[in-house]
Order: structure tokens, then sequence, then C-alpha cells
């Protein structure tokens, strides 16, 4: 039985903005919804916003500095709602498995076959034959998962995440990667990269290999014309095959038959999740990131020791833009890397004191805020600036380096949560009339149709 549920939104206006073969159908769960919004970046009917980065992007309005509901999305069941926290556009996927996008588009990510900026969330016609069950954001690129387990991408293309065996600047329809294994079941995009996973439980990655983050123990990096620095990027999916331990003694020893199960990708790291529920970290080492102690750049996938014990497994991994997160199977919130670089970091996995005891729900990362949702909550919290993505409301802190519960939200139950750069997209549940009402007193954004 379907639920309905609605997506709120938090954001910023700041970003007005091969053949296919015969495949296993992947069986999953739909959950039936409407959408809301509140943040720092492009709005649209889902209350998914893209977040204005830096001074690179042009203002185009007002933040929204608590939740709005997407009036353009009246009618509109929605399952889920993808951003990134590298991403300034953002994603839905209906009930009916269809993919719409909106946000910035100046590589073509929305899908649309062009590169305008797009403000309400649009049907992307390409896709519009298929039926949809995931989706992730780049910076500027995008990947959209079938129910038979294709993958089809489209935006950036100039260090090959799209998986399409060359580099060109913009490829702004869906495209099919160049693969032909086994089903995939999951996917994951870095800033220039992205990983699919596949039923078996391989990991493949491709796109720029500049820190190391595709885990084929290499940087890609070589010296061109005019000792010029450029990247062997990887242009289709290659497997992740090497995954590695260190002892104390500094000793490197292989983990065989590693089963992956999750994986999470923040701008220039990644993060996966095996059936022994083991976490494995690789990329960009700054800011210890990586959970290792140690701010080393890994070439390929290295143990974080914490997961590694018994009754100490994790469940659930996210990875923000400098940061990561896992979820323990007892239910503890770690966190390591650093939200805000100006300050000290964390060079490995530390309990989040302020969430000890909640049951963390969802959870989503932008450039460097956070949001969850958990129990009858949701939280969020980051440094300053912020641009409305934390939701605290008119007339309020705008930000805060110590989780908050989202006031505004008192009485809306969130099933998930979305973070874009600076941006944020909540889906409510709206089951009960109470809960009805509730939703119903939240503003209204209709934003500007082009």
């Amino acid at each position: 039985m379907l639920k309905w549920l609605k997506i709120i939104r938090f954001i910023d206006e700041k970003t007005g903005a091969a053949s296919v073969r015969t495949q296993p159908r992947i069986t999953c769960s739909w959950v039936s919804t409407r959408a809301q919004v509140f943040s720092d970046v492009i709005l649209t009917p889902l209350h998914i916003v893209p977040v204005k980065m830096l001074a690179a992007y042009r203002n185009l309005g007002q933040n929204l500095w608590g939740p709005h509901r997407y009036g353009c999305l009246s009618g509109v069941r929605v399952r889920t709602v993808v951003s990134g926290s590298c991403a300034a556009h953002s994603l839905l996927i209906t009930t009916e498995g269809k993919l719409w996008s909106w946000g910035r588009n100046e590589k073509g990510q929305l899908g649309h076959g062009d590169t305008k900026r797009v403000e309400a969330p649009r049907l992307i016609e390409g896709l519009s034959h298929e039926t949809i069950v995931s989706a992730a954001c780049g910076r500027n690129h995008t990947l959209a998962l079938t129910e038979t387990g294709s993958v089809f991408a489209f935006g950036e293309n100039k260090m090959g995440q799209l998986g399409l065996g060359n580099q060109t600047d913009a490829v702004p329809s869906p495209a099919q990667i160049m693969y032909n294994g086994q089903p995939i079941t999951k996917m994951a995009c870095g800033a220039e990269f992205s990983m699919i996973m596949d039923c078996k439980g391989n990991l493949y990655s491709f796109g720029c290999p500049e820190y190391g983050q595709l885990g084929h123990n290499s940087d890609g990096k070589f010296i061109a014309r005019a000792q010029r620095i450029e990247y062997d990027c990887e242009l289709v999916p290659r497997r992740v095959a090497i995954f590695i331990e260190k002892t104390k003694d500094g000793q490197i020893l292989p983990v065989p038959n590693v089963v992956v199960r999750d994986v999470a990708c923040g701008a220039n790291h990644t993060l996966v999740l095996d059936s022994q529920k083991r976490v494995f970290s690789w990329g960009f080492g700054g800011y210890g990131r990586l959970g290792h102690a140690e701010q080393k750049d890994e070439m390929v996938p290295r143990l974080v020791k914490l997961f590694d014990f018994p009754g100490r497994g994790a469940t659930q991994i996210y990875a923000g833009y400098t940061c990561s997160f896992a979820v323990s199977e007892v239910g503890g919130l770690f966190f390591w890397g650093a939200t805000n670089t100006s300050r000290e970091s964390t060079m490995y996995p530390k309990t989040v004191q302020d969430l000890c005891g909640w049951r963390i729900r969802s959870l989503a990362c932008g450039k460097s805020s956070i949001i969850v949702a958990a129990d009858e909550s949701t939280i969020s919290w980051g440094p300053s600036p912020t641009f409305g993505e934390l939701g605290y409301g008119d007339h309020k802190p705008k930000s805060s380096t110590a989780a908050q519960e989202v006031k505004t939200l008192d009485g809306v139950f969130t099933e998930q949560v979305a973070m874009g750069y600076s941006h944020s997209l909540v889906i409510a549940r709206d089951e009960s009339e109470t809960e009805k009402e509730k939703i119903k007193k939240l503003p209204e954004y209709n934003p500007r149709t082009l």
C-alpha cells in the first residue's frame, strides 16, 4: 500500500540553478510522496534546491530561511529526492519511476537536451520510457539507474565521469554508460567521478583519478606538453579490485573477498560498506575525511579500523564534501573529517554525542552543513556561512556548530532528506489529517517559469 508523503525543501535561490540489453528486474519498494523545501539554492516543485557555490553563482533571488512547500508539485507523488554535496541541481523520482530535474545546467546535467537553467522540476523526457529507481548527482553530472539495472548518464564529461568511453565537455541528453556486466544496484557521484555497484557486490569506478578516489592504486597524474600536469582518466567503468588494511606497524595486508553493499562519495573521496559491516575509505585524505588518523591520500580502499570489531560494525554510510559519517549496528552516529575547514579536524571516527540515542533514518551532507531525519524530528547543523539550508526560519540564528532540531518542522514526520551544495530537501509524510494540516501551514514556494 502506498504512503502519501510530502517533500519539504530548504534553500537559497542562488542557482537559477550504446545498446540496451535485457536484464533482470530489480525489485524496489515504492513510497508515495509530495514535496516541500527550504535552503540556499534554486527551488523547484519538490522542495529540493541547489546552492550558491561561492561567488560563482549568480544571485537569482532571496534565500529561503525556512521550509517551503513546492506549490508546483501539488498532486505529484514523490518517492525520492536527490542532490549532492557538490551539486547545485536537484532530482526527484516519482512513485511511477519517472525522473524530474531542475537547477543549474551549464553542462546539461539536467538531461533536457540543452544547457538552460531550470527553476522548477521538469520531467526528463529522454528517460520517460524507463522506470528509474535511483539517481546520483555530481558537481555537474548525473547518473540514473533503471529497474533493469542499466545506468544512464548526462552532464559534464571532461574527465570521463559519464562512463561513455570518451571525454566531451557536455552531454545534455541521457546516454547509456559503456558497461555490459551484471545489473547495477547502487550508484554514487563525487565531484568529477562516479561509482557503480553490481548485484554481486562488485564495485566499478570511472572519471577523475586525481587523489586516488577511483581506487585503482594511482592518481593518474602525468606530465603532458610544456610540463603541464594532466590526468589519465578512466573513461569506462573499471572494477575496484584491491582492498587493504594497515597494521599498527605499517604493514599492508590484502583484505580478500570483499562484497560491497553500499557506496558513498564526497567531493574527492569514497566510502564503501561491505557484507561484513566493515567500512573502507580512499581518495583525498585532507582534514581526516578517510578516518585513518592521518591526512595521507589513499589510492586503494583501506579498512577503517574502528568498525572492524564484533558488535561495532556499520549499517549506514554517508559522505560529505570533506567529511564522512557512519551509523553503527547499535545505532550510534560516527563522524570524521571536517565541516568547518578553518577549525580542527576529526582524524578518526568519533561518536556524535549530540545525537546519542536517536534512531537515524536518513542523513545528507552539503558543502559544510548536515541534515538528519531521526525519530520524530528533523535535525540540522552547519557553520557560517549558511544560506537557509538549515531551515531554522526567518529572524533565527542562521548557523549552528551543534546539532539542533528544526523547530519549523515540528509535527512534520520526515521520511527522507537530501542536501545540495547549500540547499536542503525533505520528504514529509502525509498520511493523517493532522500531518496534512501541519504541512499545509508551511509557506508555499512557486518558482518562476522561464
